[in-house]
């Protein structure tokens, strides 16, 4: 399952033509780590992930949509509950934060 989210960003950098080594230099690390992340030989951490998007210019979620296969669950678990909370309460909640304005 890891192997989608590395697959992802490869595509997506690509898309941008950015480099691994470019990626990797952004990133602080080497451009074998880096490859090693694209590759999914390592377990890409919400520390990445960011680190990744960031560069990227564009949302985690672009890179796993399904985010438990990048073992973020907890985290996305716990903002879909906030969301549920607040529109249950009727707190506004920004469209930025709704997916496809839901």
């Amino acid at each position: 399952m890891m192997k989608i989210c590395g697959q992802n960003i490869r595509k997506i950098r690509r898309s941008k033509d950015f480099t691994q080594e470019y990626m990797a230099f952004e990133m602080g690390i080497s451009q074998k780590a880096y490859s090693d992340i694209e590759n999914s030989k390592v377990k890409i951490n919400l520390e990445i992930l960011t680190k990744i998007s960031d560069i990227l210019e564009i949302k985690p979620s672009d890179i796993c949509s399904i985010s438990h296969k990048c073992g973020i669950d907890d985290y996305e678990d716990k903002y879909q509950g906030l969301l549920e909370y607040m529109k249950k309460n009727n707190i506004p909640v920004p469209d930025e934060y709704l997916e496809n304005g839901k």
